[in-house]
């Protein structure tokens, strides 16, 4: 959804109190904002309620909408920040296994390019991100899933441009060094 189909809708939902407008706007933010949730809270629960209630939030101030400037910055921040306080809150820490998740993770969109892939690159793709530091797969993720750009990236999660560019950098050196490793793996001649 292009930023002028977003405005288009953001008026609906302020001049109108446009539900359906509102869905629209639920349906292309909840995924992306559940996954950062996610990678801070590390529950799948407490991050949907997370979302949901920053999206039911979005929806009770509509009426303060016109004066959000970046609407993926603001809400992105607001789960960013949620997130961090519930899981402060939360005493107890959470573990999960990721290959029990990745599906929820990982998502790679389907474009011509992405669709070359085979099942078997995807499955070491994954992987490979998987396997990243975690405050280097949430940039990957941001600005290549999410398509953010690095200054939204750096002021969502309070970095510097440079740091934003040079984890990514490193998120992709080792993105691809895994995957080539696999891939380009020389097989042991037979005699």
């Amino acid at each position: 959804m292009t930023k002028i189909a977003i405005s288009e809708i953001i008026e609906k939902i302020v001049m109108f109190d446009d539900q359906q407008a509102f869905k629209l706007i639920y349906q292309h933010y909840f995924i992306r904002l559940f996954r950062l949730s996610f990678s801070i809270v590390k529950t799948k629960e407490l991050a949907e309620e997370i979302t949901n209630d920053a999206l039911v939030m979005l929806w009770n101030k509509r009426s303060r909408l016109p004066a959000i400037h970046n609407l993926d910055v603001y809400l992105y921040t607001v789960v960013k920040n949620e997130s961090i306080t519930k899981l402060s809150k939360e005493q107890a820490q959470y573990t999960t296994d990721l290959s029990t998740v990745a599906g929820e993770m990982v998502h790679i969109t389907a474009d011509p390019e992405k669709l070359m892939i085979s099942a078997e690159m995807g499955k070491q793709l994954n992987a490979a991100i998987a396997g990243l530091p975690p405050r280097c797969r949430l940039i990957f993720k941001l600005i290549k899933e999410d398509g953010m750009k690095y200054k939204e990236v750096a002021t969502l999660l309070d970095l510097s441009v440079k740091t934003v560019e040079a984890q990514l950098t490193i998120a992709v050196k080792k993105i691809m060094a895994a995957t080539q490793l696999r891939v380009i793996s020389p097989k042991t001649p037979t005699t």
